[in-house]
């Protein structure tokens, strides 16, 4: 008996010790649990849940290994004493949801003692998923936080590295931070693209909408410029150019500011477009009624029913939309190919509404296609001697800038067209108001003109 009590004192010992570290699991379990709970219930109880998290940190800082769930937390950040720190292996599952981050999930790692940058052997960060995924659209960032007091920060892929395997993506990165993996559009340009589209788009509309503002002033200035219906029309439709291009121009700067002002901007830039299109289709429906049609139709207060269809149609449907369901105007990103240099601006939020849009923006330029193709072979049909043929080719190209055909380029942005798209599209349409302008200066500058010319007239 006195040989087995060391053996008995010594396996109480361990009994004892061990039903301490269950208890410790125990706690560090119900640590997640209250956490999570305190999550669920609000803001009230935030700097409390916060003091828990800390607690929760100092206690996975003591452990080799610790795994845990929440139904609310989904951004995990363990410390690590640095005595203790030999590498990192850090793994995430997690549901699939519809988001720019992979599956909603940040997995954040540090080291009490400060920064680390510059590993030599690379952090592991494992990122499950169930998505089909590749290294175009998929790609490993981590958190850099904004220099000063304003700035928010944004996700940088600078240290970290991609991997991609059978549901799973692997970043290795060299220093320690928040990391997740961004999911990019596909087709989604890149940032120096984007940042020469946006030049191109904001120094065309401001020199369309300089051209429209002078134009518009020598008409009012020269009243005998406006003499009949036509010129009257091509007026109408500078104003829409107008309005949609400076709109346009206020769409990202007001992006910055409240959501208010950005619907408002968004409104604006709806209805500029919709009316530039509705009036574009006015000028196609009178260049037929002129070229097509033999005998002189006359339509009792013709330009009061097209300026009712073209200003009024466009602007009581986005004022009922605006009143009715404002949020289908607001932010809208447009991403680009590495995710975090996205750019924001006031537009349209609803699918429904932007398809709807983009089916009104289909059946016009359908018909102002049909209506020129049909005054081309009017044209083609006609006998003319060389040089006055080539001014009808001229007038050609100043139709289809009256007519808005170059904006049927956005049908084409699939595939090996879009970048070369997008380019035409920008330069050709934020300048249609620019060259229309240029044309219609010209013309009164002309002493005698064609007749195809002199039906604008």
């Amino acid at each position: 008996m006195v040989m087995t009590s060391p053996l008995l004192i010594a396996l109480i010992l361990c009994l004892t010790a061990f039903v301490l570290w269950a208890q410790e699991l125990e706690e560090m379990e119900s640590d997640v649990d209250t956490l999570d709970k305190e999550l669920q219930q609000g803001c009230s109880t935030a700097i409390h849940a916060r003091d828990r998290l800390k607690q929760l940190e100092e206690n996975l800082a003591r452990q080799e290994k610790q795994n845990f769930t929440g139904s609310m937390i989904e951004a995990y950040v363990f410390k690590f004493m640095p005595e203790h720190f030999r590498g990192l292996n850090l793994s995430s599952r997690m549901d699939a949801h519809n988001s720019s981050v992979l599956n909603n999930d940040i997995l954040g790692a540090f080291l009490q003692s400060g920064p680390v940058a510059g590993l030599s052997r690379p952090v592991e960060i494992k990122f499950w998923h169930d998505m089909e995924l590749d290294a175009s659209n998929a790609t490993c960032v981590f958190w850099q936080p904004g220099d000063g007091a304003n700035s928010t920060g944004s996700w940088s892929r600078e240290g970290c590295e991609t991997t991609h395997g059978e549901g799973i993506i692997i970043c290795h990165c060299n220093h320690l931070t928040y990391f997740a993996v961004l999911l990019i559009p596909a087709g989604a340009l890149s940032p120096a693209q984007l940042a020469s589209l946006t030049y191109i788009s904001t120094i065309g509309c401001s020199l369309s909408a300089a051209a429209i503002l002078c134009t518009l002033a020598l008409c009012c200035f020269f009243r005998r410029w406006l003499k009949d219906n036509t010129t009257r029309i091509h007026m109408h439709l500078l104003a829409a150019l107008l309005l949609l291009n400076c709109s346009f121009l206020l769409s990202t700067p007001l992006a910055a500011g409240s959501e208010g002002l950005c619907q408002v901007a968004a409104a604006l830039l709806h209805a500029g477009l919709l009316c530039a299109l509705a009036w574009m289709a006015a000028e196609a429906f009178h260049l037929l009624l002129l070229l097509v049609k033999v005998y002189n139709i006359y339509i009792q207060h013709y330009l009061l029913k097209l300026c009712l269809f073209a200003w009024g149609l466009p602007m009581l449907a986005v004022v009922a939309i605006f009143v009715f369901k404002r949020d289908t105007y607001g932010y809208h990103n447009i991403s680009s190919s590495e995710g975090y240099r996205n750019m924001t601006t006031c537009w349209l939020t609803s699918q429904p509404a932007h398809y709807a849009t983009i089916c009104c923006a289909g059946l016009i330029l359908l018909f102002n296609t049909l209506v020129l193709g049909r005054v081309m072979i009017i044209l083609w049909r006609i006998q003319r001697q060389k040089e006055q043929a080539r001014k009808d080719w001229v007038t050609v190209l100043v139709l289809t800038c009256l007519l808005g055909t170059t904006w049927g380029l956005a049908f084409f942005s699939f595939g090996v067209f879009l970048v070369p798209q997008l380019y035409l599209f920008t330069i050709l349409n934020s300048l249609q108001g620019f060259f229309i302008c240029l044309w219609y200066i010209t013309l009164h500058r002309q002493s005698k003109l064609g007749s195809v010319t002199n039906t604008f007239r």
